[in-house]
């Protein structure tokens, strides 16, 4: 009678474990009909690639995946919902494909939606992994990462007193967000110096001009972008009719400036670049599938008329302010000066899902008019500049004796003109100081020279 019991619930153990075993088998194969269904719609390949794909299931991967979830779900140390390990396993699964690739859920996909606007919460830093670090890509101008002298290429090894090594790109960015006001610290590790640096910055609400302007020496623009917004275009044509009436109807020359500008929208940086081109082809992009395969032409209009451009990049300069780069540099618009540029020349689209969340998936590269590709090449500038700082010197340094210091020289015929010269009293500090900035105004100033 007792074996009798033992052996019927024996039975009954067994029937639920099958019962479970069955369950998880079933979640695991209906994930792999999503794998396979989604490989059918994203994939482009070859007719031969795609059959194989669409009939065949990893059976011996799913049979893994199955096998880990249930160990997970019976022996890991504290009780994990279905709900977390399936979202982690989709975040592994879009983060193993490259950097920029990634599930965005709730908060995350607002904040997206956020940045494209130009107003969010946070430091103001543009950020990627690399080797399990944060790095920096560029510094917003403004913000205050900017301020507290963030830069390019930086790594950042702990939020706070958090290391970020095993973190993933979603989960620091949220701790770099929060309440405007709250400090954070923190500890990167810079090139050419010993040991990290420890930076307090305090969290603000980033509102982002991605457009400002202003009058060089007369008749010379500069137009600094520092990302890539929705309203980007029209906020240029904004900027360059407010140039040309400070300069008499018309620009001999134009700066611009899109040092550490990190990107953003395409059809914010095919605005830019048409603003400069009267015809041809500003960028391509291809992919797998056929949506993926767009071409923008410039409409034929430029708003300066043919006067020349000098832009400006560095290695904080990535993605849409590439495409403008390349553009204005293959179809012999524009004068490239600076660094080489970042170097992210691939395509994310937005794609929501039916549970509120969304994909953020890698679907194309993109390709300047010539044809090349900019990932993980980035742009070539046309004039190289090293990464120096200019400084006025000393009034107290000697001043070298002239013509006009002897004694009884000869006066000049002419009425002097009290050495003053047009536009170079007042000039800007930043002006002075900016190495790439000055010599991108010598250069215009030669080719006005040239012209004439």
């Amino acid at each position: 009678m007792i074996e009798c019991k033992k052996n019927r619930r024996f039975g009954v153990l067994k029937h639920m474990l099958k019962k479970k075993a069955v369950f998880i088998l079933s979640l695991g194969m209906m994930l792999g009909i999503c794998i396979g269904i989604s490989s059918t719609v994203f994939a482009g390949k070859d007719k031969a690639d795609t059959a194989t794909d669409s009939e065949t299931l990893p059976y011996e991967d799913l049979r893994t995946f199955t096998e880990i979830f249930g160990r997970i779900k019976r022996d890991y140390v504290e009780p994990v919902s279905d709900k977390k390990l399936l979202e982690d396993a989709i975040r592994g699964m879009l983060s193993g494909l490259d950097p920029h690739s990634a599930y965005l859920v709730g908060e995350e996909y607002q904040e997206l939606k956020e940045g494209t606007t130009g107003q969010f919460g946070g430091l103001g830093i543009e950020v990627t992994m690399e080797n399990g670090f944060i790095k920096v890509v560029t510094p917003i101008d403004d913000t205050p990462a900017q301020k507290a002298g963030i830069k390019t290429g930086d790594l950042i090894i702990k939020l706070d007193d958090k290391p970020v090594k095993g973190m993933t790109l979603n989960d620091s960015v949220k701790l770099m967000r929060g309440e405007p006001g709250s400090k954070i610290v923190l500890t990167i590790v810079r090139e050419g110096e010993e040991t990290p640096l420890k930076l307090t910055l305090t969290r603000d609400i980033i509102k982002v001009k991605s457009v400002k302007s202003r009058s060089l020496d007369k008749g010379y623009g500069y137009v600094r972008i520092s990302s890539f917004q929705s309203g980007t275009g029209d906020s240029l044509k904004e900027a360059l009719v407010t140039l040309k009436k400070e300069n008499g109807g018309a620009l001999k020359g134009l700066v611009l400036d899109l040092r550490n500008n990190p990107g953003g929208v395409l059809n914010a940086a095919v605005e830019v670049s048409d603003a400069f081109i009267k015809s041809g082809l500003i960028v391509y992009t291809q992919g797998r599938i056929e949506n993926s395969e767009m071409r923008f032409n410039a409409a034929g209009d430029d708003l300066i008329n043919g006067a020349p451009i000098v832009v400006l990049i560095n290695a904080g300069s990535a993605s849409a302010s590439e495409i403008v780069a390349g553009a204005l540099q293959d179809q012999k618009r524009a004068v490239i000066m600076g660094e080489k540029s970042f170097g992210k020349g691939s395509v994310q689209t937005i794609l929501p899902t039916s549970n509120g969340a969304a994909v953020k998936l890698t679907t194309a590269r993109y390709y300047t008019p010539s044809g090349r590709s900019i990932q993980a090449e980035g742009i070539e500038p046309d004039i190289a500049l090293s990464r120096v700082k200019l400084e006025a010197l000393d009034k107290t340094d000697f001043t070298p004796i002239k013509e006009a210091d002897l004694s009884h020289h000869l006066q000049n015929s002419k009425a002097a003109n009290d050495g003053k010269q047009e536009g170079g009293k007042d000039k800007d500090a930043a002006e002075t100081q900016d190495y790439a900035l000055h010599e991108a105004l010598n250069l215009l100033k030669g080719i006005s020279i040239i012209k004439k």
